[in-house]
């Protein structure tokens, strides 16, 4: 195996890498991931009855406000202007799937974006539901976030 240099690796210490030479290039990420509930936890989100409130419209505004947080969050990860954030939701009976696209223009990629907003988007939903998922010991023995993945990235060359 061939020895890689490690890129935030100085001998003082970590830096964050330099991209500033580097093309602003229009850049696309899509990332999902899953949440496993109870089927009564997702009829009472499709009903409208959890009692904090609209489960999905507020798992949609986490992603969005992870998104734009994520170099709060990640210690190396750059701060790019992001220009377009979508977050989408497929309800089955016993999960919903979490899927958030983010676009920018920029010198390095949204990847991180997308699945820092998957996992927010997630976690918000746990959150909201926890009392319905809980068991009579106030465990979750059911409640899963699993799959959290990057399922597609694009780059395109800006003129």
């Amino acid at each position: 195996m061939e020895d890689k240099k490690l890129t935030h690796l100085t001998d003082s210490g970590l830096h964050m890498v330099e991209v500033g030479d580097k093309p602003v290039v229009r850049r696309t990420a899509v990332a999902r991931g899953i949440i496993k509930l109870q089927r009564n936890t997702i009829k009472l989100i499709n009903m409208g009855k959890v009692e904090k409130g609209n489960v999905l419209t507020t798992a949609q505004i986490a992603a969005i406000q992870a998104v734009k947080s994520t170099p709060n969050l990640i210690p190396l990860c750059h701060s790019i202007p992001i220009s377009g954030v979508q977050v989408e939701f497929e309800v089955a009976q016993d999960e919903i799937i979490a899927i958030v696209k983010v676009k920018s223009a920029g010198k390095t990629g949204v990847e991180m974006e997308a699945i820092t907003g998957v996992s927010v988007a997630l976690l918000t939903i746990w959150d909201m539901v926890k009392s319905a998922e809980k068991d009579e010991n106030g465990q979750y023995p059911s409640t899963r976030i699993l799959n959290i993945e990057v399922v597609k990235k694009e780059k395109e060359i800006l003129d």
